[in-house]
């Protein structure tokens, strides 16, 4: 069986510090407002699958499989957790889509979500660690920002990048994020205001950075034929790639290229029967502002080392060419890491259904996510189509 498979609702809190609000809370949000969004009660759902990075360390919780379905009320249906670092959302929604491409499902929802500021920032730094080799990286204190402070060395380096054009992404998506009003940050800044923020890793700065997050977000999908029968406008998964790279960076051939996301971009072009010229819009793992430079390169919307001016030059801005992050990606949307790779796929779904607002692409026939977990060990890939 090879089913199509379509994305029929879409539910998504508000990405931010949310104190006020628990993990549970934060899921069965998201969840209800998928559900009510596309038309359909709990009990008509076959499965659940769920990414999350480490509730264990963040909230001293395991088996959130078994928790989600308990308080979204929708016991006994099968439930899964998902985890891949930052990429644990985007693998939630392929191992859902799977689900269904096999014909094991009918309805399923694929989704996400993680609470990170209920600890001290020296907690979460340790934890979002647990992604990066323990043994050559994190055991001598090296740290995600770290990391990729490396990679942009190295990128500035080899093709001549500048800070300037690292802070231009970050400008760039603070103007995407202030016309999302699910964005953690909804304003704008400058240049200078990035470049004059404070030193986290040399070259990379505080604004260079996406934010500790809570939040969640949550798919439905559904079969070919269950989308025509209960949504009027669905949103088609035309292609999914998923590859593996390294854990360490020492390890692979290049700092600038994260074969991942070569990788896992090549299969889902293929799967969809079109190459990067035919996509209209992009979200993007800017983790990091290089980490979006290293993206746009590798899933060939530019050339490799290009990425800073092809930036600079306002070809990934809302009236660009290939506009990127609409949403304002992860640098200002909010990273919950586990809810990331989901939320993308739901501006995806708001771009091609014409509902994301002041930031709406028209005339799209194909958006692309990229998800990420780590330094690059996992890429996802997905193309949407209307």
């Amino acid at each position: 069986m090879n089913q199509e498979v379509a994305i029929i609702g879409i539910g998504m809190t508000k990405f931010g510090e949310l104190w006020n609000r628990s993990f549970r809370q934060l899921f069965v949000e998201a969840g209800s407002e998928a559900l009510e969004d596309a038309g359909i009660k709990s009990e008509e759902i076959g499965a659940l699958f769920g990414g999350n990075m480490s509730a264990g360390q963040f909230i001293g919780q395991e088996h959130l499989a078994s928790l989600i379905m308990d308080h979204s009320n929708m016991t006994p249906q099968p439930a899964t957790r998902v985890e891949a670092a930052c990429a644990s959302g985007g693998l939630a929604l392929r191992t859902a889509y799977m689900s269904i491409k096999s014909g094991m499902h009918d309805v399923v929802i694929a989704a996400g979500a993680e609470k990170m500021t209920d600890v001290l920032p020296s907690k979460t730094t340790g934890a979002l660690a647990t992604a990066a080799d323990q043994e050559w990286e994190a055991g001598f204190g090296a740290t995600f920002p770290g990391l990729y402070a490396m990679i942009a060395r190295r990128h500035m380096h080899e093709f001549g990048t500048t800070e300037e054009q690292l802070a231009s992404v970050s400008v760039k998506n603070h103007y995407n994020g202030s016309k999302n009003p699910k964005a953690q940050f909804q304003n704008e800044i400058t240049i200078d205001d990035v470049l004059s923020s404070p030193m986290v890793a040399d070259p990379l700065k505080l604004f260079d950075c996406s934010p500790v997050s809570d939040g969640a977000a949550a798919l439905v999908l559904a079969s070919a034929e269950k989308a025509k029968e209960l949504c009027e406008n669905p949103v088609w998964i035309a292609g999914s790639g998923q590859a593996s790279d390294t854990l360490a960076l020492h390890s692979r051939k290049s700092l600038t290229t994260l074969n991942a996301t070569v990788e896992a971009g090549r299969q889902a072009y293929k799967q969809a029967g079109i190459t990067s010229k035919d996509i209209g819009a992009a979200e993007v793992h800017d983790c990091f502002t290089i980490a979006e430079l290293c993206a746009i390169e590798d899933l060939g919307f530019c050339e490799k080392g290009d990425g800073g001016k092809f930036t600079e030059q306002g070809e990934t801005g809302l009236k660009g060419s290939i506009p990127v992050n609409t949403s304002g990606g992860l640098k200002t949307k909010g990273h919950p890491v586990g809810a990331t790779g989901i939320a993308q796929a739901i501006e995806a779904s708001l771009q091609l259904r014409g509902e994301a607002g002041d930031r709406q692409i028209d005339d799209l026939e194909y958006v692309l996510t990229h998800n990420v977990g780590g330094s690059g060990g996992t890429a996802a890939v997905h193309i949407f189509s209307r």
